[in-house]
């Protein structure tokens, strides 16, 4: 019986293990069939994701293939290239995509804003405008787009700097630190380095260099690139302060740091403000028929000639404020570069005599002490433009803006004079909107008064009594006394209002101190290039400081040679350091007093006087023995400006951009309304006391 038992209890539990473990083996099972399902379906999804991204590239190409032959389109598509070829320079099929990703987008975005708000209003007005903001857009979207891509440029940098120093210990080579350091280095500047590597293994290092300088989307990549051939046609020394080349990539990395602050404090405190500027286009017309329907005495103003001034005066601050937003968000201080030649219009229009010759009229004569001045000035501002073009451009805009305003002030006076004839008479009515019934009245009363202004041939100097008897021969009959009276007084204010609209002496003289703006304004933004140019000056100089503080610890080194390495380094002393190495055989003292001279700039002309010192009289490294202490100090003085700079940028760009919301507000809501709100107080008082 036990043993049954024992036998029985033995067979539960082997069924019952049994079933676990069954149970168990069909669990793992299940779950590794799912695990191989899911891994198939992941394969699936990836293989279907690079199928899509796959075909979406060969789409961007073949858009890129399609859009280059288009003519309008090409040209946009060859300007968004042209910004965006500094940062993927090298990689033609990359850069491809990201111009046709970048055109598709802002294209997309712009086409649907255009049709939505073409349902929510079809003027041709407001198309217009929103066409040009479309335009004001779209240059914002390339700029957000171009600046992001440099930003991680230059993050990317600090990172190959990095590697490149630690490359740099291990092997004591130049070459096989940047080799090794395109390994692990950002796509972007990656592109750059190989460049930079392939340039310095080439057969001629030196012009394969030239020619980097020239494509190279900053100057911290142009002088890493100078400072590592340097080394590597010089060799490296070590001194108390450590390597040359270590000391140079560690002034990089402080120039690029201080960069990167700079844009990103920028971009923090100016953050929307291009935005908030640009939106009162789009409330213009809502505020405008809000104001209508609900102050129908609002309708007066609004198709008055003050209406329409205060509407372009609007229109003018969002595109000065946007304009000035844009300026104060660059950050390249110039886009100047030595040597690059481009027919401009005015260029053009000096090859038609008549017009050259009538505009140098106003021109200062040569030999004369503004002749002097003024080509000292396009000197100064580095400007391309000649002393003929530069007075060319100021008469045509001149011309051009005396014939507009003169437009504007015509247009102006024949739409008073179509609301004064057609516009229906309005009521007493302050608030609310007028009935379909009392509109239609108001419309009768129009057009009668159109039809009496007609018979006395729209004469301003009609009497009452003429106007008084034509209304008696065509009134109906029921019409009271005082209603003739009433539409008798309102027509002679019409014909007065009528002909008071005429050009008059004042809107003349407006227009001409409008257009001696505009002849000015060319005069203004050349001293405000001149002032803006000091920066890069600086920057340049700084560049010069850190290749001369490497070349004066090389053997053997002479003025000339620093003088040819000035040249690969710069850009906006480049040409008179050009002439400078031409003249050095014939007088090496002589060709650097000429370079001074020609160069009015405090901090180039101590490097000039070092130079002078080191034709005949100390070595190189004499001549420069203080030169880190003068780095230190630019480099600190820059920062404070830098500070100074932003903190006064963003104080001007918080007043500037919402002051077309300002504008707005006051200029078409608020001072309107008060100021109709007193007529009509007015009237009603007159009303009152005639009870």
């Amino acid at each position: 019986m036990n043993i049954n038992l024992l036998l029985r209890s033995i067979l539960i539990i082997s069924l019952v293990l049994f079933g676990l473990l069954y149970a168990v083996l069909s669990w793992l099972r299940s779950r590794d069939q799912n695990r191989s399902q899911q891994s198939l379906d992941q394969q699936i999804f990836h293989k279907n994701k690079l199928r899509f991204k796959d075909r979406w590239q060969q789409f961007l190409q073949a858009s890129y293939v399609f859009s280059i032959k288009i003519p309008l389109l090409s040209s946009y598509v060859r300007k968004i290239r042209k910004r965006l070829s500094g940062i993927h320079a090298y990689d033609e099929y990359h850069l491809r995509l990201k111009v046709m990703n970048l055109t598709l987008t802002i294209l997309g975005i712009l086409s649907i804003s255009l049709i939505l708000l073409y349902v929510m209003n079809s003027s041709l007005a407001f198309i217009l405008l929103v066409a040009m903001t479309a335009v004001v857009i779209n240059s914002l979207l390339i700029d957000m787009y171009v600046n992001s891509h440099e930003k991680r440029l230059l993050l990317q940098m600090v990172d190959l700097f990095s590697d490149v120093r630690h490359r740099y210990h291990q092997h004591g080579m130049v070459v096989e630190a940047l080799y090794e350091s395109t390994e692990t280095a950002g796509h972007e500047v990656s592109l750059h380095v190989r460049k930079i590597y392939a340039a310095l293994n080439a057969t001629d290092p030196s012009e394969e260099l030239e020619r980097y300088y020239e494509a190279s989307p900053n100057r911290f990549l142009k002088a890493f690139a100078g400072i590592s051939y340097m080394i590597m046609e010089f060799g490296d020394k070590v001194k108390e302060q450590g390597s040359i080349y270590l000391q140079g990539l560690s002034g990089l990395t402080k120039e690029i740091h201080l960069e990167i602050l700079r844009r990103s404090r920028l971009d923090y405190l100016l953050k929307g403000l291009n935005l908030i500027a640009l939106a009162p286009v789009f409330f213009t017309k809502p505020i405008e028929h809000w104001a209508r329907n609900s102050f129908p005495a609002m309708d007066e103003f609004y198709m008055s000639k003050l209406g329409y001034i205060a509407k372009i005066l609007i229109y003018v601050i969002i595109i000065i404020a946007y304009l000035f937003m844009q300026k104060l968000q660059q950050y390249d201080e110039t886009s100047y570069r030595a040597g690059k030649t481009k027919r401009t219009w005015e260029q053009m229009l000096s090859s038609i005599d008549l017009y050259k010759r009538f505009t140098l009229l106003w021109a200062p004569k040569p030999q004369t002490p503004g002749y002097a001045k003024m080509v000292r000035l396009l000197k100064d501002s580095n400007t391309a433009t000649r002393y003929e073009w530069f007075y060319i451009r100021r008469f045509t805009l001149f011309l051009l803006t005396f014939v507009v305003s003169m437009s504007v002030v015509m247009f102006l006076h024949t739409s008073a004079r179509n609301h004064i004839m057609y516009d229906p008479v309005s009521g007493d009515h302050i608030f609310g909107q007028m009935t379909a019934d009392q509109k239609k009245q108001a419309k009768q009363l129009s057009d009668k008064d159109l039809e009496i202004m007609k018979e006395v041939n729209m004469s301003p100097t009609s009497s009452y009594e003429d106007i008084a008897s034509r209304l008696e021969n065509t009134k109906k009959q029921g019409h009271e006394k005082d209603d003739m009276v009433t539409s008798a007084n309102r027509i002679v204010q019409k014909l007065e209002a009528y002909g008071s609209e005429y050009l008059k002496w004042w809107e003349l003289l407006l227009c001409i101190s409008i257009s001696f703006t505009a002849y000015q304004f060319p005069l203004w933004m050349l001293y405000f290039q001149r002032k803006v140019r000091y920066m890069d000056m600086r920057h340049e100089v700084y560049e010069f400081h850190t290749v001369i503080s490497m070349l004066r610890e090389m053997d053997r080194i002479s003025v000339e040679e620093i003088l040819e390495w000035m040249d690969r380094f710069a850009v906006i002393f480049k040409i008179p350091i050009q002439r400078c190495l031409i003249n050095f055989d014939n007088g090496a003292e002589l060709a650097l007093h000429e370079l001074k001279e020609e160069i009015r700039f405090a901090d180039f002309q101590r490097i000039v006087d070092k130079l002078l010192l080191a034709v005949e009289k100390i070595p190189v490294a004499q001549a420069f023995d203080d030169l880190e202490s003068e780095m230190s100090f630019y480099f600190e003085q820059r920062k404070q400006e830098y500070e100074k700079t932003i903190d006064t940028k963003a104080g001007l760009g918080k007043i500037i951009g919402f002051t077309p919301m300002y504008a707005l507000i006051f200029m078409y809501l608020v001072i309107p309304l008060i100021g109709m709100s007193f007529v009509q107080m007015s009237v009603y008082y007159e009303q009152i006391q005639k009870i």
